[in-house]
């Protein structure tokens, strides 16, 4: 009789238990298992919610298998978010924090269990992992490669037991991973951010279309004073993830979230969408649309009036969202604008220049549209930072149109703003800047830019006020995010705190390592404060990235003026920078 094979399978394990368990248990018996009992309710309905199965547990332990890494990983993210969350209201001493290990491996299938070593490495790397955070073995982390928005750190040589073969492990670091901040506190204002909505059509090409959707009703919204709207680049990190709103509201700090889905078929069009009270999960409105897709801004418009209306009933009464600007019935040069405006939030070169093509292209399809030029001009600008060639008639030239065309767009504003600021016109900087923000309060980008303006006219207070601001209102936007950073730099550099001007650039130079002006500001810092060693390690680097730069580069190219670049000059010349 042939002996029957042994069942094997490759799957993604999760392995979790609780760090300090039984310290826990000797203070706080009771207290402990009805903490832990809360927790495993939250772990066990998120590892279902990733499509994971639990195949074992033991006391504080849980074993559960994935068909994916991605959703392991994904799952043990969210665990370690929901999980900080509900720790935040208790003693330190009593917080019970969970270590998560995740593989990906072949395993011994015996009935509804799971043996071999698959399983054993998994709950190693658990036993690597610190309390509220995951360590994943090399085969998860290659399988994951970019498709979540967390970073890595490889572990030198992890030791572990009983284990022949040497495994690599990374631990999970970053905004997602580990022990999450304690949740924001909510504005003193209607508070929203407005999810990337579904494509349901089955087609790639209709994306665009779905976030085109999204970028119009987040505009409006942000157009209402009285709304406090985390931007579209934030909201847009959890495009394609499962959702769990009363996260989203934690990570951001909002009381309601907009989610919805669209379906486009032939010349109909279908969307739904719902507003969510983020704090309790409950719906307070929910709306289906079936119209033909000439309807497609009435749609929109309609949309957003009614979640005005659903929030806040007399700000629906103050203000005509129908009388929002709208971009031109032409889809095409729409998506280009769209594809634009994703570009510019991920504040690459290679990006930016793509962002300048399809604004070119939107151009030449709807020589008219206003939001197109404009995000010409902010290309063009970008592009002088890592070129040196400011280009400033040609971004002149855009700019004047893009407010002759629309003077109520706000990028218009902010291109304005940003070519003043370059060309040392730090009065008209301010205007445009702060018109900019009259149209769309809002506006992440204008608060992070306006501070390099309000540093030169020595306001250091109101320029830290905008930066924390501008990151406050988009947490997650890598551009909003560099900006910001670099204006705290600045104004901690010009109020002569040396010491946070030289905390606040290391943090821009981790952020945007490619960013010369964090780089030179560190390098002024350091001299100035009396770190000699440091500055001339900082300058070294700084010539590496930039060959040739010397004091009457910076000095050309770069705005301050006064006091600030005299400064600034100083502390190069103590570093050792050349003239």
């Amino acid at each position: 009789m042939p002996v029957r094979p042994v069942e094997r399978k490759l799957t993604a394990i999760l392995a979790a238990d609780v760090a300090g368990y039984s310290r826990l248990m000797g203070a706080d018996e009771v207290g402990t298992l009805g903490r832990l009992t809360v927790c495993r309710a939250i772990v066990d309905e998120l590892i279902a919610t990733y499509r994971g199965r639990i195949f074992n547990t033991a006391g504080d332990s849980v074993v559960a298998d994935f068909a994916s890494a991605v959703d392991a990983v994904e799952c043990a993210v969210a665990v370690q978010e929901a999980l900080a969350g509900e720790n935040v209201t208790q003693p330190d001493a009593e917080r019970m924090q969970f270590r998560i290990g995740v593989h990906v491996g072949d395993v011994i299938v015996q009935g509804n269990n799971l043996l071999g070593d698959g399983v054993n490495i998994a709950a190693r790397l658990e036993a690597l992992a610190e309390p509220g955070g995951i360590c994943i073995s090399g085969t998860v982390h290659d399988q994951i490669g970019t498709k979540l928005p967390v970073s890595f750190v490889e572990l030198a040589d992890p030791q572990m037991k009983n284990i022949a073969q040497p495994v690599r492990a990374y631990r999970v670091v970053g905004k997602k991973a580990g022990t999450e901040s304690p949740p924001l506190a909510l504005p003193d204002k209607p508070s929203i951010a407005v999810l990337p909505f579904q494509n349901m059509s089955g087609e790639p090409e209709q994306e665009y279309f779905a976030d085109g959707m999204v970028e119009d009703i987040t505009t409006a919204l942000s157009k209402i004073r009285w709304f406090f709207v985390i931007a579209r680049n934030s909201s847009f990190t959890y495009k394609g993830r499962n959702v769990d709103v009363k996260q989203v509201g934690r990570e951001f700090g909002v009381r309601y979230v907009l989610e919805g889905s669209v379906r486009r078929g032939g010349n109909r069009l279908r969307i739904t969408a719902q507003l969510v009270d983020a704090a309790n999960g409950n719906h307070v409105w929910a709306e289906r649309y079936d119209r033909e897709i000439a309807d497609l801004f009435a749609v929109q418009d309609e949309i957003t009036e009614r979640v005005v209306a659903a929030i806040e009933p007399e700000l629906y009464a103050a203000e005509n969202i129908r009388s929002q600007r709208k971009p031109p019935e032409n889809l095409d040069a729409w998506e280009c604008v769209i594809r634009a405006l994703t570009c510019i939030g991920q504040g690459t070169r290679d990006t930016n220049d793509e962002a300048e093509a399809l604004c070119r292209r939107a151009i030449e399809i709807v020589p008219g549209y206003g939001q197109a030029h404009s995000l010409l001009a902010w290309a063009i600008l970008r592009t002088s930072i890592w070129s040196g060639d400011l280009r400033a008639e040609e971004a002149g030239d855009v700019v004047r149109v893009a407010l002759d065309l629309d003077d109520r767009d706000p990028w218009a504003h902010v291109a304005h703003g940003m070519l003043s600021q370059r060309l040392r016109r730090f009065d008209e900087a301010g205007r445009a800047l702060r018109r900019a923000l009259e149209l769309n309060p809002n506006f992440a980008l204008a608060h992070a830019i306006l501070p390099l303006v309000l540093v030169q006219n020595e306001m250091f207070d109101e320029a830290i006020d905008s930066a924390e601001h501008a990151i406050r209102l988009s947490p997650s936007d890598r551009l909003v995010g560099t900006y910001a950073t670099f204006a705290l730099v600045m104004a901690h550099f010009a109020a002569g705190h040396y010491d946070e001007a030289v905390v606040t650039a290391r943090k821009l130079i981790e952020r945007s390592p490619d960013e010369v002006r964090g780089h030179f500001v560190l390098t002024a810092a350091l001299a100035l404060q009396g770190d000699s060693g440091a500055a001339a390690e900082a300058g070294a680097t700084l010539r590496s990235l930039r060959p040739g730069f010397s004091i009457a580069w910076m000095r050309e190219n770069l705005p301050p003026t006064g006091n600030l670049a005299a400064r600034l000059e100083e502390g190069l010349r103590r570093a050792g920078v050349p003239e």
